[in-house]
């Protein structure tokens, strides 16, 4: 089980890292519900959710899993799927309104999928990234998380580092002990997600996985987000 494999954590000093899923209405197969007491008894400390996609999508199941999240004591985000071609500030202004009440308070930061250009040039992309990211750091008062792929952000972003202050969710599934060498000028990971295909209790099917790597510091209401 992917969920069981053991990861050195930068920065931690514990045997143990922070372990959690992200989840989309994938993990809803036929409709059922992901039992997130299970999710958490097995050891999963965190999660994410998709609450919107471009200007037109809420994932049916946010609300459910969000108070699913919240009832099992886990600490919970969300994240906005992009759509390059529609308005960034408007995209912003439509996830921090549907993600509040999972990001609001002591909810974690708000997360940008960033991972499909739409054919765009990566200045266009890149410039569709800053006003989204201000924006919706003005709506919520967090600075994002940016989710993306290593070669995504070395093409479609032109490998940019101007965001390199932002914390980075890297997806890198790589098969080893750590994710390869970063993108975009970040020299450390705040999440990786190491796998799409893992398995764990309470959830129907395939969800991806992920470590917290740590330096995010104050989630909000508490120093340590896990609570531990």
């Amino acid at each position: 089980m992917a969920g069981a494999l053991a990861f050195a954590v930068p920065g931690t000093a514990s045997a143990e890292p922070y372990n959690g899923p992200d989840v989309a209405s994938w993990q809803h197969p036929g409709g059922s519900g992901i039992d997130w007491f299970a999710v958490r008894a097995s050891g999963h400390e965190f999660a994410m959710v998709k609450a919107t996609e471009g200007l037109w999508y809420v994932n049916p199941f946010f609300v459910q899993d969000g108070i699913g999240m919240r009832a099992a004591g886990m600490s919970r985000g969300a994240y906005h799927y992009a759509d390059v071609r529609e308005s960034p500030e408007a995209q912003a202004a439509f996830f921090a309104s549907t993600s509040f009440p999972v990001i609001g308070g002591d909810g974690l930061p708000p997360v940008l999928d960033i991972e499909d250009a739409k054919g765009l040039p990566p200045a266009a992309v890149i410039d569709w990234t800053r006003r989204y990211l201000n924006s919706v750091q003005a709506l919520t008062g967090k600075q994002p998380i940016i989710y993306t792929y290593p070669n995504f952000w070395r093409t479609a972003m032109a490998n940019t580092t101007e965001f390199s202050n932002y914390p980075l969710w890297i997806a890198d599934y790589n098969g080893r002990s750590e994710p390869g060498p970063l993108p975009g000028g970040w020299r450390h990971w705040t999440f990786w997600q190491y796998t799409s295909t893992g398995r764990i209790p309470g959830v129907n099917g395939n969800v991806d996985l992920n470590i917290y790597g740590g330096g995010l510091g104050d989630f909000g209401s508490s120093a340590n987000p896990f609570g531990s």
